[in-house]
């Protein structure tokens, strides 16, 4: 599985890329306006800083709007994703950007038919919406599995970046399934790396070191 981070924070994705642990990087309007930069600026830097697709999304509603933005963000870098919701005029400039070459990822899907007519268009990426599935009490990972049989089924090459993921279960459940990405925030991937009973023996191990006087250097 591919994870992506999902944050337009530098720090935050250079420590992660240092790692190894970033294949690529989504943004979006908040995690722009919480960055306080400039969106060209900051994706720009970003671009330079991690090698893989790095999400840039467009902010008009309508195909023609959407089409010229998404060829000057994708302007930016060649490992730019110009990212478009699904709505029908975000299907129609999908196919445009796609067929120019450009990497697309096909944000905001709530529903198996979506992801189907994303693939369609010729989606790059195509983003699942976990979290926000689950706080209307309807199971994230359903849509995951049904979308991940569909393009089984008909050999779609357009890649499932399981996305809206707030808990380190999200992301387990997703690689289970058989997401080909991920998208988390800094947070979530570093808690993966936590368990009390890791905690625990380290703190056992730690005290008897002490105990045996123990020295490395």
């Amino acid at each position: 599985m591919k994870f992506f981070v999902d944050t337009a924070e530098i720090d935050a994705i250079r420590e992660l890329n240092d790692l190894g642990m970033v294949d690529g990087v989504t943004t979006n309007p908040s995690l722009i306006l919480k960055s306080g930069r400039d969106i060209l600026e900051v994706t720009k830097e970003i671009c330079d800083l991690v090698s893989g697709p790095v999400s840039a999304e467009v902010i008009a509603t309508e195909a023609d709007v959407m089409i010229a933005e998404g060829r000057k963000l994708a302007a930016i870098a060649p490992n730019i994703a110009v990212k478009v919701p699904l709505t029908w005029d975000g299907l129609k400039a999908c196919k445009v950007l796609t067929g120019e070459g450009h990497m697309v990822n096909v944000t905001l899907c709530f529903s198996a038919n979506q992801a189907l007519l994303a693939a369609k268009a010729g989606a790059t990426f195509i983003s699942p919406f976990i979290g926000r599935l689950d706080d209307i009490n309807i199971d994230g990972m359903d849509l995951i599995a049904d979308i991940r049989t569909i393009y089984d089924n008909y050999g779609f090459e357009t890649q499932i970046l399981a996305a809206s993921i707030r808990t380190v279960n999200h992301v387990l459940e997703s690689a289970r399934i058989g997401a080909d990405v991920m998208t988390a925030p800094p947070s979530v991937i570093k808690a993966m790396a936590s368990h009390p009973l890791t905690d625990k023996g380290l703190d056992t191990f730690l005290k008897d070191a002490a105990k045996a006087g123990i020295r490395i250097l």
